[in-house]
């Protein structure tokens, strides 16, 4: 977003409903697996409170269980979702269908070189950079259709959310860990403000209330 182009627009990331994978704690990436019956009503829920917003766009990862959470959204209001591979989980490699424990017994220098910040390829996969490459000009490209105050849905994954949101905020990428995870079904909030994008809900479930006091 260039200086100047403060047009009041927000985005909502919307991470997918619960999966088996999800359960077991096992690493999904680009592995395509299905929501659950609780994915599927936790979609349904969010979905409703979603739909209060009155979007304006819905753009989603073409893996199921993100395409299968945004057809929730889609069915209230109408709208018709565009999905897109760059909004595709990161690719992990080895470490895909692998448990957290197993991926710390087999892999756990390159787990704890991660979590330290460190430009890792996970199982030999994307690095996150490179998952914030794909992913932050796609949410942009849609971004830039909207109305003035408009707002877009996106729904993909979560580590696909939290390296786009490091990305639209300008944090450098070994700060990126400092945003929490997200919940199945749960959103963050994007909003434009004078100096580019602000983060105003993190990992909520609930919807967002205006900020009120000195620092709105």
């Amino acid at each position: 977003m260039t200086s100047g182009s403060h047009r009041g627009r927000r985005i909502v990331l919307w991470r997918h409903g619960q999966t088996s994978w999800n359960l077991e704690r096992r690493f999904q990436g680009t592995t395509d697996i299905e929501l659950t019956e609780t994915g599927v009503a936790q979609a349904k829920r969010a979905a409703r409170l979603l739909a209060s917003l009155k979007p304006d766009a819905v753009v989603a990862s073409d893996l199921k269980r993100a395409a299968a959470t945004a057809a929730e959204l889609t069915s209230l209001t109408g709208l018709e979702a565009a999905y897109e591979q760059g909004l595709r989980e990161t690719y992990a490699g080895e470490w895909q269908g692998l448990t957290h424990e197993e991926i710390i017994a087999r892999y756990g220098e390159q787990y704890a070189a991660w979590k330290r910040g460190e430009s890792v390829r996970r199982g030999g996969g994307e690095l996150e950079t490179e998952v914030a490459d794909r992913a932050a000009p796609v949410v942009l490209r849609h971004a830039d259709k909207l109305p003035d105050n408009g707002l877009l849905v996106v729904v993909s994954h979560g580590g696909t959310i939290r390296t786009t949101i490091g990305r639209l905020l300008g944090l450098e990428s070994h700060h990126w860990e400092g945003l929490g995870g997200l919940s199945n079904c749960c959103w963050s909030v994007l909003g434009e403000g004078a100096r580019g994008w602000r983060l105003l809900e993190h990992n909520a479930g609930t919807l967002p209330e205006p900020v009120l006091g000195d620092d709105d």
